[in-house]
């Protein structure tokens, strides 16, 4: 296996305070991965250079988080077969809607799989490629399975008040 199988790309690194919680979701499950700016409009041809190049070098999925426009998640797919998972990130003006309005709404024959604004977004988008690694490496399904399991143990012993 490639020792990074995961890309985690952003707009900006104003981006990273929502995307940090994607790496630590692969930091927690010792997915290699690497992280790093990419802009759909500040730097096209990297961002192109990027996606083309992604297969080759054995990344089998790139989480990419963009707000405002959002053209990187669609972008990216649009020049690679590896899987974009696409994160929105909220923005100041429209709390991220803006964002997951444009990442959601890929034409036909273009996929991103699209994941919730914010953190939540980001840290299940990493999940979501840890399930897809996880099909080929058992040790990181164990992890996966265990990781639920203790959310689930976590929900059970959630607490309510009694009823007054």
């Amino acid at each position: 296996m490639n020792p990074i199988p995961v890309g985690v790309v952003m707009g900006s690194s104003s981006d990273w305070d929502t995307m940090q919680h994607a790496v630590q979701i692969l930091q927690q499950f010792g997915v290699a991965h690497e992280a790093r700016v990419v802009s759909a409009h500040r730097m096209p041809d990297d961002m192109f250079a990027y996606a083309e190049a992604a297969a080759a070098r054995g990344l089998k999925a790139i989480i990419a988080g963009a707000g405002g426009a959002a053209h990187l998640p669609g972008m990216l797919a649009a020049k690679t077969v590896v899987p974009v998972l696409g994160v929105p990130v909220a923005s100041r003006h429209l709390s991220g809607v803006d964002s997951l309005h444009s990442i959601v709404q890929m034409p036909k024959g273009v996929p991103v799989a699209t994941f919730a604004i914010g953190p939540a977004g980001a840290a299940n988008a990493a999940l979501f490629a840890v399930a897809m690694l996880a099909g080929e490496d058992p040790v990181l399904r164990q992890k996966l399975q265990a990781f639920r399991a203790e959310q689930t143990e976590a929900a059970r012993a959630m607490t309510l008040p009694p009823n007054t």
